[in-house]
């Protein structure tokens, strides 16, 4: 039987960076068949106009050309035609992230949201698309990877025909292809496999036996059996990239190549911890987001923004979950994880924005602040991620405390989970806190509105002290100081500061942020300015520089401001008490493992 859809992509030439599409509808709509191409990607919480990479567009039936119309910036509709349509379209693909498509003679990847259109009034409808290699010998050892369901593929490469139940699953399964090295490995008896791509040296089955750790101890946490009968995990490892996004049953990542374990490692470096953190999130969100998920999602509307007040609930809890997972599972100690946590409280305490954004607005906004961020950012927002994770871990060590030990978040997470498998809806705006409150038995209403709906500073110092963990806000030692675990609270003194963010530029230096209440602000600089000369000497490392003198004293600083050279003279100021520092007592952190 004839599929209603029918897909086939090829990469069409990698020198030019350029897919060709073909799509097939057999009974398009009588009145002209309406096409539209995601204007976003699911997880990803910005519009990204894909179709702006439409490079070419044509449409044929019964081999005559037929008219298309231009809708809208995403949308055409065809000519009526009484026979099947056929499109055929060009896509340029140059985006080296998670969220779009890539190709060069290297490799090719692709999001369906990138390189499928999509059929109105056939959403529902199930399809199939051919994914070619692209020719000539130079690409005769290319394979391809992905988690879509396989209809009839090619064993050694994985080129072949591909089905979809729907466009929602098209869409929800990334594709990677060329060259890349595999490794396989089961968790809880489901078939899971490892693609890296990129140049590179690894251990990459240490990676299979970590990440194995990280799979089995989630899916037991949810409870068997895994929502998926097979998990794919596609990275590409270059320089200086990082990131994740999630999918129903794989996830897209981009990493360092020097942060995979290399043979003969035996501890978990600071560079393979952090890959270690991205996989554990991308896979928890196979539950959080990618099935459990706000109604405002249910369904997805590709074409607009879909706000919800709950990101918060599902990339911070996720965010709080992949490294507690990381310690739970055997793979990082206690101290470790301290470490880590010190560094996100430190992280969200450098940022005015938490005293005038609420969780909820953040998570309202993301759409507009959290993913178009830009110089006042730390002042003016923060983050669903971080402070998320923090509201996550309050209301854990809450629980405990309430519960003495007998209910944790844990217990919210599962509920949540038998909700979804009961109906399969998504959560309304109010939903999550109720099932918090009812699986726990705790009146947890006057937490939420101080978590979620006020700019208060979350309880964590008397929380973690419930569970033998001392914290303390201290200035920090210096710029590469994030906080982390220490075995007495020392008092340090403060050193002078600019209250500002900076980076290198061949001018001097560039002030990327200028933070609230700060010197700098105070001043009159602001966030773009290039500084020059502190004290009439030449630029270059703000912190020696500024380590001549006390908080209190006034330095003349020379700045670029576009073209315009202004001095400006600065009071220094202490640096703010705005470090975490923990101390783990005896027998402490009980949390971290069970």
């Amino acid at each position: 039987m004839t599929v209603p859809v029918r897909y086939q992509i090829l990469p069409l030439s990698p020198e030019a960076h350029l897919f060709e599409v073909v799509m097939t509808v057999e009974r398009p709509a009588r009145e002209g068949q309406i096409v539209r191409l995601p204007a976003w990607i699911p997880g990803s919480y910005l519009i990204r106009e894909f179709a702006r990479q439409i490079v070419t567009l044509q449409a044929e039936s019964a081999g005559k050309t037929v008219v298309l119309t231009q809708l809208d910036k995403h949308s055409w509709q065809a000519a009526p035609v009484k026979g099947p349509l056929t499109l055929r379209y060009q896509v340029y693909g140059f985006d080296l992230s998670v969220r779009g498509a890539y190709l060069d003679g290297e490799r090719g990847f692709f999001n369906g949201t990138s390189v499928f259109l999509m059929a109105e009034g056939y959403q529902s409808s199930p399809c199939e698309v051919a994914i070619l290699p692209p020719e000539g010998k130079e690409f005769a050892n290319w394979q391809l990877a992905t988690s879509l369901p396989a209809l009839e593929v090619k064993k050694k490469t994985g080129f072949g025909v591909y089905r979809a139940a729907d466009y929602d699953e098209l869409i929800d399964h990334p594709v990677e292809m060329g060259c890349f090295e595999r490794v396989s490995f089961k968790a809880c008896g489901v078939p899971h496999e490892f693609v890296v791509a990129g140049r590179f040296r690894a251990d990459l089955k240490r990676l299979a036996r970590d990440v194995k750790k990280i799979c089995e101890w989630q899916i037991e946490l949810f409870g068997r059996p895994a929502p998926f009968e097979r998990y794919v995990f596609l990275l590409f490892v270059g320089k200086d990239i990082y990131g994740g996004l999630e999918h129903r049953a794989s996830t897209a990542l981009v990493a360092n190549r020097d942060d995979l374990p290399q043979a003969g490692d035996k501890d978990i470096g600071d560079g393979y911890l952090r890959l270690l953190g991205l996989i554990s999130h991308e896979y928890f969100h196979s539950w959080n987001v990618k099935r459990l998920k706000p109604a405002a999602f249910s369904p997805y509307d590709l074409s607009r923004e879909n706000h919800t007040r709950l990101l918060w609930a599902f990339e911070g809890v996720t965010s709080y979950y992949d490294d507690l997972t990381l310690v739970r599972c055997g793979l990082i100690d206690e101290k470790r994880y301290l470490g880590l946590l010190a560094e996100t409280i430190s992280g969200v305490e450098r940022g005015a924005g938490r005293l005038k954004q609420t969780l909820e607005e953040s998570s309202f906004n993301a759409w507009t602040k959290y993913y178009r961020q830009d110089e006042n950012s730390p002042n003016s927002l923060v983050s669903y991620y971080t402070k998320g994770a923090l509201a996550a871990l309050a209301l854990d060590l809450l629980i405990r405390r309430e519960t003495g030990d007998a209910k944790s978040l844990d217990d919210v997470m599962r509920a949540l989970w038998q909700k979804w498998l009961a109906d399969g809806q998504g959560l309304a705006e109010d939903e999550w806190e109720r099932i918090a409150e009812r699986s726990t038995g705790v009146d947890l209403r006057v937490f939420f509105d101080l978590a979620l709906r006020s700019t208060a500073d979350l309880p964590l110092v008397e929380l973690l002290a419930t569970q033998g963990v001392q914290m303390a806000l201290e200035p920090a030692d210096g710029p590469n100081d994030r906080g982390g675990v220490v075995e007495t609270l020392a008092g340090k003194s403060a050193r002078p500061v600019l209250g500002v963010r900076s980076a290198a530029d061949p001018l001097g230096i560039r002030l990327t942020h200028v933070l609230d209440g700060g010197a700098a602000q105070q001043a009159g600089l602001s966030g773009g300015d290039v500084v020059v000369a502190i004290d009439r000497l030449k630029a270059s490392d703000l912190d020696k520089a500024l380590a001549r003198f006390q908080p209190g004293e006034t330095v003349k600083l020379h700045a670029f401001r576009r073209d315009e050279l202004m001095t400006f003279n600065v009071r220094l100021q202490a640096a703010p008490a705005d470090t975490c520092r923990l101390v783990l007592q005896p027998a402490g952190a009980r949390w971290l493992k069970h």
